[in-house]
C-alpha cells in the first residue's frame, strides 16, 4: 500500500513541476504571437441570435490581451510526466510506471484526440480560418469528435472489454445490454456540453482539478493503481495551471484544456465504475455536480425562452448570473472552489461506502 501510495503521489508533485517549469515557454510564445481574441465576448451563444449583451459586458475587459490556449500547460504536464515515469521506471522501479495498455492507454489517447482538437479550435478563433473554420471550430463540429470518440470508446467497453451495465450506488447494476453504448456516448456529450464552465479566471481549472483528485481517490481505493496515477499527475497539472490562472489570469484554458478535460473524465468515470467493481458513474452527478448545474441552468435558460419567451437567469450558466448580480469574479470562483472540494469529498464517501 506504501508503493501504491507513492505511486498517486509522485505523478502529482512531479506533473505540478513539470507545469511550473513549463509554464515559462509557453506563455513566452502565447504573449509573442498574441494568441488572444481580437474582440472581447460572444457575438451568439446557445441558440440566441440576438448575442449576449450582459455577457459581453461583465467581460469587454478580459477577453483581449489575455492569451488563449492555457491548456497546454495541463496536457502537456501530464504527457511529459508520463513519458518520465515510462522512461525512468525501468532504472529505479517498474512499478511506478503508470503507461499500461489495459488502464491508461484508451484515457490518454482521448485525452490528446480532445485536446489537438480544441487546440485547432483555439487556434482558428485567435488567427481566423477560411471557410467552416472562420471563427474556430462550430459547436457541431466539436460535438460530432466527441461523439465519434465516445461511440468508438463505447464500443471498446461493450465488445472489447464485456462491460454492458452501470451502476446505480449500492444498488444492482442497471443492465442496458448494446444501448451502453448509446448511454456512454449520452454521457460524454453532456460533460462536454458543461465545457462552457471554463468562463471565470480559475474557475474550471479549481473544479476539475477537485474532481480529478476525487477520481484519484476512487481508482486508488479500487486497486487500479493505474488509473489514479493518471488522475493524480491530472490534478497536479491543474494546480500548476492555477498558480498563473489565479486572477486576473494569465492565460485562459480555452478547448484545448477543456475539451480533453471532458473527455478524459468520461473515461475514466466508466473504468471506475463495473469495470473496476465500482461507482464511477454513479457518483459522478455528485463529484461533477458543479458540472451538472452548468449544463442544467443552460438548458432551463433556452427551455425557457423557447417556451416563455423569457429569461430565467440574467446570464447562463449560473457563474456569469453570479456575476450579473454583482458578485465579484474572484468571489464566484472561491466559492466554487468550496463547494467543488464539498462535492467532491462527498462522491469518494459514497463511492467508498457503495
Amino acid at each position: 500500500m506504501e508503493l501504491a501510495l507513492i505511486k498517486i503521489l509522485l505523478p502529482t508533485i512531479v506533473a505540478f513541476v513539470v507545469g511550473i517549469l513549463l509554464t515559462p515557454l509557453v506563455a513566452h510564445q502565447l504573449y509573442k504571437h498574441k494568441m488572444w481574441k481580437k474582440t472581447s465576448g460572444n457575438t451568439a451563444s446557445y441558440g440566441d441570435d440576438n448575442g449576449t449583451p450582459i455577457f459581453n459586458s461583465l467581460h469587454k475587459e478580459r477577453d483581449t490581451n489575455t492569451p488563449r490556449m492555457g491548456g497546454v500547460i495541463i496536457w502537456g504536464s501530464v504527457l511529459i510526466t508520463t513519458f518520465l515515469f515510462w522512461f525512468f521506471s525501468a532504472y529505479l522501479n517498474p512499478e511506478l510506471n503508470f503507461f499500461s495498455k489495459s488502464q491508461t492507454l484508451l484515457p490518454l489517447l482521448i485525452l490528446m484526440l480532445g485536446s489537438v482538437v480544441g487546440f485547432l479550435d483555439d487556434y482558428f478563433t485567435v488567427r481566423g480560418g477560411g471557410g467552416h473554420f472562420a471563427g474556430g471550430l462550430a459547436l457541431r463540429q466539436r460535438f460530432l469528435v466527441v461523439g465519434l470518440a465516445a461511440l468508438l470508446s463505447g464500443w471498446w467497453f461493450y465488445d472489447k472489454l464485456g462491460i454492458s451495465s452501470v451502476s446505480f450506488l449500492g444498488f444492482n447494476n442497471i443492465e442496458l445490454g448494446f444501448g451502453f453504448v448509446f448511454f456512454y456516448v449520452f454521457t460524454a456529450l453532456c460533460i462536454y456540453m458543461s465545457s462552457v464552465i471554463d468562463g471565470i479566471d480559475g474557475l474550471s481549472g479549481g473544479v476539475f482539478m477537485f474532481i480529478f483528485a476525487a477520481y484519484a481517490g476512487i481508482a486508488l481505493y479500487q486497486s487500479q493503481f493505474d488509473i489514479a496515477a493518471l488522475c493524480a499527475a491530472v490534478a497536479g497539472s491543474l494546480l500548476a495551471f492555477l498558480w498563473f490562472n489565479i486572477p486576473p489570469a494569465r492565460f485562459y484554458m480555452t478547448e484545448t484544456g477543456v475539451m480533453g478535460l471532458t473527455m478524459l473524465l468520461t473515461v475514466v468515470a466508466f473504468m471506475t465504475d463495473v469495470l473496476g467493481e465500482g461507482e464511477g458513474v454513479s457518483v459522478l452527478p455528485i463529484i461533477g455536480f458543479l458540472l451538472v448545474v452548468t449544463v442544467g441552468t443552460n438548458a432551463i435558460q433556452i427551455l425557457s425562452k423557447k417556451i416563455r419567451k423569457k429569461k430565467v437567469f440574467l446570464v447562463a450558466p449560473l457563474h456569469h448570473h453570479f456575476e450579473a448580480i454583482g458578485w465579484p469574479a474572484y468571489k464566484v470562483t472561491m466559492r466554487y472552489w468550496i463547494l467543488g472540494f464539498m462535492f467532491a469529498t462527498t462522491g469518494i464517501i459514497l463511492a467508498i461506502a457503495f
